[in-house]
């Protein structure tokens, strides 16, 4: 999955699917970012005006 497509997804379906990865597959959000090849602070600005911070110490959106 490339940049364009995360960025443009629906904010609902993004927040669960990187929160499954999150808990499934990654240590935390930097790792995960590296692997997606997407910038930390893009995706938090993307989630976070739909409402979702992410939490380091649950390593998760919410």
């Amino acid at each position: 999955m490339d940049r364009e497509t995360i960025l443009a997804m629906d904010p609902n379906i993004l927040v669960s699917m990187i929160n499954m990865k999150l808990r499934d597959f990654y240590s935390n959000l930097s790792v995960l970012c590296e692997d997606l090849d997407i910038k930390e602070e893009e995706l938090k600005k993307k989630l976070e005006s739909f409402g979702y911070e992410y939490i380091a110490e649950q390593n998760q959106f919410k």
